[in-house]
């Protein structure tokens, strides 16, 4: 029989949100892998993540394997972030080589978006080619940010941006001088300079923000009113200019 490993996208962090075709494989699988930062906290121990708490209703400890990842790593393909995905992989090809055949990898979101997944599955690819990779989709945040906020995504013929704010303002900013919605993940410490960018397009009134969506302490609310320090996983969503009903069919 042959091993697959499954990336299963576990939604932004409300177990509420996982879908039934998730919790499925969730509880078929033999092995949940769950990503977790590489550094330990004060008693020794790494603090589980985000997916890991989401899928903890649903796995037994004992199927449940921590993979440390250089998760809050910001410096492009750093030998930090490369010993982790080569780690990671190890182990999941040392599970293959044990006798494991069924093993899922639990990323928040969706695995084929800004996900960790990508990376892991291509080197376990690399490390043992018959491993069969599959994906199942999950509830991105914008979906999420667009739900709780009331704000459409996209109508008739507009298009939607999805870009992450570490890939600088100019990106942004041509994408916020179109035609369509914009969505930045990981706005973080650029948040004042998306707001000013926003700002000065004249496009700062209708644009909402996320901030540990689906976690206790979450906060939905227009973006001009973000204060303090943000998550880096935080969502901002600036909505397509709409004067009327069915305006862009």
């Amino acid at each position: 029989m042959t091993a697959t490993l499954t990336g299963i996208g576990v939604g932004p962090g409300d177990p509420d949100l996982l879908t039934l075709r998730a919790v499925r494989v969730l509880r078929e699988a033999e092995l949940v892998f769950v990503p977790v930062l590489d550094r330990l906290d004060g008693d020794g121990a790494a603090a589980p993540g985000r997916a890991e708490t989401t899928v903890a209703p649903h796995v037994p400890p004992d199927r449940l394997r921590r993979l440390p990842f250089a998760l809050d790593d910001r410096g492009g393909v750093t030998a930090r972030r490369e010993r982790a995905w080569d780690g990671a992989a190890r182990a999941v090809a040392a599970a293959v080589d044990g006798g494991a055949r069924t093993l899922a990898f639990a990323t928040i979101g969706d695995p084929n978006v800004y996900s960790t997944f990508g990376y892991l599955a291509q080197t376990v690819r690399e490390l043992r080619p018959e491993v069969t990779v599959e994906t199942v989709p999950g509830i991105t945040a914008m979906q999420e940010l667009s739900a709780r906020s009331g704000v459409p995504l996209c109508e008739g013929r507009e298009p939607l941006t999805l870009l992450p704010a570490t890939a600088g303002l100019a990106l942004f900013a041509d994408a916020v001088a179109g035609p369509g919605t914009v969505v930045a993940y990981k706005g973080w410490r650029r948040h004042p300079e998306l707001l000013a960018e926003l700002r000065r397009q004249g496009r700062l009134a209708d644009a909402v923000l996320g901030r540990g969506l689906g976690l206790p302490g979450e906060h939905v609310g227009p973006a001009a009113e973000a204060d303090g320090d943000l998550p880096y996983l935080s969502t901002l969503l600036v909505p397509a200019r709409r004067d009327r009903r069915g305006g862009k069919l």
